[in-house]
């Protein structure tokens, strides 16, 4: 299934300055994270880089002669001392700028956002990106700071949703988050010990799902302007989530209720 491509980003050097960016340019790597890339207008790209099998593989999602770039042609050690030994690179390169941020009201229309209240783990955002993505969200909103750059450790946890998921960056989650309810957006964050299921809490039609960082959770001062906490009742003996899984088993819940990717 195609996926819509993200709303117009800023202008570099316009508006309000992107989140936690990476140096311009940097390394994407593997087959899902660089195809999304190349298929994406709105990436600058530079340089594609790939061994013979990767490029063939490439070539299976999408039309080899409509690549952006001629792909230089290396050896797998070559992309071992670009971007490390230990990435799982996948055979391929791709030298990009960062994309900007969209802005708060670029996510308005969307059902369903997902709000990380200072998650800096690279992976777990990563994997939060490819869940909401899988899952039908319409868009991430993340705070300036606290949050990790984008860069090739998340774009390939991610694999390819950086590139499918419009992403915003606020200074003031709090006060993002009560704009985002004046456009008619509910918002539940989550806590493992909150007294309310989240089946049981209302959603109204739109919802902004709040994820705050481990251990600490969501910040006091953001949890006073949601409309709701509410906790996954499990029936293990452990009661707390890693975020990342925490955000997909979330995800798929609220998108049911509001029956997103239901027909009709």
């Amino acid at each position: 299934m195609s996926q819509r491509p993200p709303p117009h980003r800023r202008p570099p050097g316009k508006g309000r300055p992107p989140h936690a960016r990476a140096e311009a340019p940097y390394a994407l790597y593997g087959l899902h994270t660089v195809a999304a890339a190349l298929a994406n207008p709105r990436r600058v790209k530079h340089r594609l880089i790939a061994t013979r099998n990767a490029l063939a593989r490439l070539g299976e999602r999408a039309d080899a002669a409509a690549l952006p770039l001629e792909a230089e042609i290396v050896e797998p050690r070559v992309l071992d001392r670009m971007v490390g030994a230990d990435a799982v690179h996948q055979g391929v390169v791709l030298v990009a700028d960062p994309l900007d941020d969209v802005s708060l009201d670029d996510l308005a229309e969307a059902r369903l956002i997902v709000a990380l209240d200072q998650v800096t783990d690279p992976h777990n955002v990563g994997a939060i990106l490819r869940s909401a993505v899988a899952l039908g969200a319409g868009g991430l909103l993340t705070t300036t700071r606290h949050a990790p750059t984008e860069g090739g450790v998340l774009a390939k946890a991610a694999s390819g949703a950086v590139d499918l998921l419009p992403i915003a960056a606020e200074t003031n989650l709090s006060r993002a988050l009560a704009a985002l309810r004046e456009h008619g957006f509910t918002a539940i964050g989550l806590d493992s010990e909150a007294e309310h299921d989240l089946e049981d809490v209302p959603v109204g039609d739109k919802v902004v799902l709040v994820l705050g960082a481990e251990g600490k959770g969501v910040r006091p001062g953001v949890r006073a302007g949601l409309d709701a906490m509410a906790r996954l009742t499990v029936p293990g003996a452990i009661a707390s989530l890693n975020v990342s899984n925490a955000a997909a088993i979330a995800l798929y819940a609220i998108g049911r209720r509001l029956r997103i990717g239901a027909p009709g």
